[in-house]
């Protein structure tokens, strides 16, 4: 079986606490957009084989699609194993979840493959021992997430919108991200009640330049990199433009097609990954 695996965008991304072990307490809208890895499933003869088309991506015990099918096997006690071939578009360690889409592919496909008859909760259940942002990526489309990632409300579906993504050739730690992060420090939070209302509106062009992502007074300090493709997406008319995640892949929101596209052809001049996407 064979799944597509979409990547995500943040529409707003804010830390509004931290818990006693450590872990920020967030609030932010998740997206879904149109660039997918390919991710294939089927039974193996014995263990979990990963095979990548990337050097980059680890194909072994460190790969959370590899995390996803042990605990599989594990809780269902499957004595076949699994081999997991991932055709990877999206950008490694960019703050599109490429990573925890893998392992959301892997955990549906395993459920088709082995009748399990699991259910979305069981599937996000499993999802969030692999990481925070799966159960999310087992749902996609658009929702609010809060806690650790993993309470998630499902909002209106977002009106199609192009969207241009630049991945500068940096690799940010989302570790240290966060552990640099001064929560008396942050200045602007997002207002995420009002941007749950321009999307309920579909006003796309307000809700644009209301989108907040405080890790961005982290990153942009350490890799002004982001501020410049930020800025060089407005003046190419992005209605609005915000580094994802942790970063340090940039995407703006654009009016229609062309627009979008303008913008594309002057960021590939300047950076190798950059795509043209619409929300999902």
């Amino acid at each position: 079986m064979t799944i597509k695996c979409p990547a995500k965008i943040n529409l707003s991304l804010d830390v509004i606490g931290k818990r006693e072990d450590g872990y920020h307490l967030l609030r932010m809208i998740m997206q879904t957009v149109s660039l997918f890895d390919n991710v294939t499933v089927q039974k193996g003869s014995e263990g979990i084989n990963i095979y990548c088309n990337k050097s980059s991506v680890p194909c072994n015990e460190n790969n959370s699609a590899y995390k996803a099918a042990k605990l599989i096997l594990d809780k269902f006690q499957i004595k076949s194993g699994v081999d997991i071939l991932i055709d990877k578009e999206i950008p490694v360690a960019a703050g599109l979840a490429g990573g925890s889409t893998d392992a959301a592919g892997v955990i549906k496909a395993m459920n088709e493959i082995f009748k399990l008859h699991m259910t979305m909760e069981d599937m996000m259940e499993i999802g969030l021992k692999v990481g925070a942002d799966v159960p999310y990526c087992i749902i996609g489309g658009t929702a609010l997430a809060e806690g650790i990632g993993e309470k998630l409300t499902v909002l209106k579906q977002f009106k199609e919108t192009w969207c241009v993504l630049a991945k500068p050739p940096i690799s940010v730690s989302t570790a240290d991200v966060y552990g640099s992060l001064k929560l008396d420090e942050i200045v602007r939070h997002p207002d995420t009640e009002e941007l749950i209302d321009n999307i309920e509106k579909e006003e796309i062009d307000i809700l644009a330049k209301g989108m907040v992502n405080v890790l961005e007074t982290v990153t942009i300090k350490e890799y002004p990199i982001i501020l410049e493709i930020k800025n060089i997406m407005k003046e190419f008319n992005a209605l609005g433009s915000l580094m994802s995640g942790s970063g340090p892949t940039v995407f703006g929101l654009f009016r229609d097609k062309a627009e979008a596209e303008k913008c594309y052809h002057r960021l590939r001049d300047y950076l190798k990954e950059v795509y043209l996407v619409k929300t999902l």
